[in-house]
């Protein structure tokens, strides 16, 4: 992640080093609102709906991180610990900065989104939420902690990547029989994933010149080996002689010396057993 480090030195000094919590805490007052309001709030105020911002209310742009339809209040305090536990260990595995710039990338993500499909389908309203930005950021901890085990309804523990394999499939799916705008919608608000995930591959392994350098260490370590046990396959442990020094010698293990030890047939009854 070159670019990531040339933008952390310049930077890094003004990221938020609590984001996790503050993301959390504005879900927990954008769900308090919704659910006390009836779901006006989301729909009305919080959400972000493109077409309204450009009639005037640009505050969806900072609301976006309140909105929700959710009104399951134990299920709304799950996803929140449970969201919060992820943020923070992106942080201690990333740093703030780091975090930072992933959950940034996906708000304008999600934004662009929203208006490439409003633009395409100008008759439709849009109302977004952060349910990408939210599956962003379980697919980065997903990528980062496969093995982690959750417990689904505290009870059934599951690692992980299987979720995360799910979650793709659902994606996949929705990609494929949904129509355009959905399609836009998956690419584009996902685009901090693509781009943290293949951003942080190590492709110096598929780099032609590290094949190169590969294939050369690997004919090299073969001629060494060659060369150094001889270009013949028998050789008496006694006399020295190989199949290369007479065509008609016979060579064969001993079964009593303890080792592998090659005698041809002329010492292999009278040799002095190796013990």
């Amino acid at each position: 992640m070159n670019w990531l480090n040339k933008l952390e030195q310049k930077f890094g000094r003004y990221a938020i080093c609590n984001l996790p919590l503050y993301i959390v805490i504005l879900y927990g007052i954008g769900a308090v609102l919704n659910i006390t309001s009836g779901g006006v709030f989301y729909y009305q105020y919080l959400s972000f709906n493109p077409y309204m911002v450009l009639h005037g209310e640009v505050w969806r742009f900072f609301t976006i991180l309140m909105a929700t339809n959710e009104r399951n209040i134990i299920f709304l305090v799950f996803m929140m610990l449970f969201y919060y536990s992820l943020g923070e260990s992106l942080v201690h595995v990333w740093g703030a900065f780091r975090f930072n710039m992933y959950v940034l990338v996906g708000i304008l993500g999600t934004i662009l989104a929203s208006f490439i499909v409003y633009f395409i389908m100008p008759s439709q309203m849009i109302f977004t939420d952060t349910y990408y930005l939210n599956l962003s950021i379980f697919l980065a901890y997903a990528a980062i902690f496969p093995e982690m085990r959750v417990y689904l309804y505290a009870i059934i523990p599951v690692k992980v990547k299987w979720l995360a394999f799910i979650d793709l499939g659902l994606l996949v799916y929705e990609f494929i029989v949904g129509g355009l705008g959905a399609r836009v919608s998956i690419v584009v608000s996902l685009l901090n994933f693509l781009l943290f995930y293949l951003s942080s591959r190590n492709y110096k392994k598929i780099s032609p010149q590290q094949i190169r350098r590969r294939s050369k260490f690997k004919k090299a370590a073969r001629e060494a080996a060659a060369a150094e046990s001889g270009p013949y396959r028998h050789r008496c442990a006694v006399c020295g002689r190989t199949e290369l020094d007479d065509p008609s010698l016979e060579f064969r293990y001993c079964s009593k010396c303890n080792g592998d030890y090659e005698y041809c047939n002329e010492h292999l009854f009278t040799h002095t057993h190796v013990k």
